[in-house]
């Protein structure tokens, strides 16, 4: 996170005429500003003068039905070919573990269907499946990496 002194000159910078346009992210609740120990705690660690200036949007995760239409979108677009089901686990993949790890199984996915000689090259749920197991997703990763003998972290 900023500290005070980037804070102070995020501020000046915004009151120039040719101000940039500055997106800041947060997940952060009520906290102290780094820099700024004489200061009560603010909302997302910004202080409150730049705060008021800002416009916040929130932002949710996707549902289930987003999920799937992104997938089917991205099967589109790289002109794949899927089947439903598949389509269904791809979709339960990114809902479960995350939307990215979802959308990169499909190339791979695609190649497995080409190798087994499919026609159209069509994705089914086996190729998911393989997939799946093939590359591992960040959680199952640092699972791995702490069930691992002698892993200093």
């Amino acid at each position: 996170m900023l500290d005070l002194e980037a804070f102070t000159f995020l501020n000046r910078a915004l009151e120039s005429p040719l101000s940039p346009l500055v997106i800041l992210a947060s997940n952060r609740g009520n906290t102290h500003i780094r820099g700024g120990s004489n200061l009560p705690p603010s909302a997302h660690g910004i202080p409150s003068d730049l705060l008021a200036r800002l416009l916040i949007i929130p932002t949710h995760p996707y549902g289930p039905s987003e999920i799937k239409s992104i997938i089917t979108t991205r099967v589109q677009t790289e002109k794949l070919s899927i089947s439903e089901e598949a389509k269904d686990k791809v979709s339960a993949l990114g809902e479960k573990i995350s939307l990215r790890y979802a959308l990169q199984l499909l190339a791979p996915a695609s190649v497995l269907a080409d190798v087994s000689g499919r026609p159209g090259k069509q994705i089914q749920v086996d190729d998911v499946e393989e997939c799946q197991d093939l590359f591992i997703d960040a959680r199952r990763s640092a699972q791995t990496l702490g069930e691992t003998k002698g892993y200093i972290a």
